[in-house]
């Protein structure tokens, strides 16, 4: 397959007439995004209230936007909260990709993600090398660990933010409801994060178009590929950026090492695996903390995953990887 300049912030489904079993498309809000959910077989009755009471049970274990979930009561310093099975997923992929990646994913990052205006608690003022040094006090995912189905924290003020996780984790979930329905065939996406299963209506493994990076804010797509029991997130700094009063570009991604949100030459991470949508969300973010040429050799130790990736190459001109898995 041939790759040109794109990037995969967004992703759009390849429309056609379908074959045999009967497509059935769902599509609402979740979680400050939109879903789209299609699947093949009759439809399952209440399929739409079932979906949105999964998604109600996973904010109120693990969103931070609400302040009387679990998490935000951990937050709070409550050391009494009893995590549920959403929870505990969560924080057992979360420790464990910390680990593989050697801390460039870490989800108790919060407090910094706080302080730079990034999350729901308000951005701290007139930020420096100083502050910056003591909030990294409280980061680090093995700083805190479970215990009984509860959290111990080294630090009271350790925040846990699980958004960089969180948004594959509820596709895995809405995906596992398809599968206790013995639904083969099925793909959910929630804002872009997608676990497809099975084939599509035209009996062929389900395929998404993904988006050219047009600076201009037009909107194109360059290529297809399809899913063949995989899941696929991205991480961008393509749009996701706020600029100061000086016009410095701060991007989303904060490294949880040095505590700044700083541009790298790596744009865009599309990572692919034959698993959890949740684990490639992981990823594709910790490869934006890494930056291209860390991300590569990671990709070279770790077979198991595919990616595209868009960089800025040193004369500032596009350009894109695509590991050998996604190559082939």
């Amino acid at each position: 397959m041939r790759f040109f300049l794109i990037i995969a912030s967004f992703l759009v489904f390849i429309s056609c007439q379908p074959q045999g079993s009967e497509l059935q498309v769902l599509t609402g809000n979740a979680i400050g995004t939109t879903f789209s959910i299609r699947y093949l077989g009759d439809s399952i009755p209440n399929f739409e209230k079932k979906v949105d009471s999964l998604i109600e049970k996973v904010n109120k274990s693990t969103s931070t936007y609400i302040p009387s979930s679990d998490i935000s009561k951990i937050n709070k310093g409550d050391s009494t909260v009893v995590i549920d099975a959403y929870f505990k997923e969560v924080f057992e992929k979360s420790n464990r990709i910390y680990k593989e990646t050697n801390g460039d994913f870490d989800p108790t990052v919060g407090v910094l993600v706080n302080a730079w205006g990034f999350g729901p608690e308000d951005k701290l003022e007139n930020l420096d090398s100083i502050k910056i040094k003591n909030l990294l006090k409280f980061v680090g995912f093995n700083k805190v660990v479970l215990n009984n189905n509860k959290i111990k924290k080294q630090y009271s003020q350790i925040y846990f933010d699980f958004n960089a996780i969180g948004k594959g984790y509820l596709v895995d979930v809405v995906g596992r409801l398809f599968e206790a329905y013995d639904v083969e065939n099925y793909l959910v996406e929630i804002g872009g994060e997608i676990r497809a299963r099975g084939v599509n209506h035209k009996n062929i493994p389900w395929r998404i178009a993904i988006e050219e990076p047009n600076f201009d804010g037009t909107r194109s797509y360059a290529t297809t590929i399809g899913l063949e029991n995989e899941s696929i997130a991205t991480s961008g700094n393509y749009r996701k950026f706020r600029v100061d009063e000086n016009g410095k570009k701060f991007v989303h991604t904060i490294n949880a090492k040095t505590g700044y949100a700083t541009e790298s030459n790596l744009l865009s991470a599309s990572v692919i695996l034959k698993g959890d949508c949740a684990d490639v969300d992981g990823y594709a973010t910790a490869f934006m903390a890494m930056g291209l040429e860390k991300t590569k050799a990671f990709l070279k130790e770790h077979k198991e995953l595919k990616a595209f990736l868009i960089f800025m190459n040193n004369k500032g001109e596009l350009e894109t990887f695509a590991s050998e898995g996604l190559k082939e």
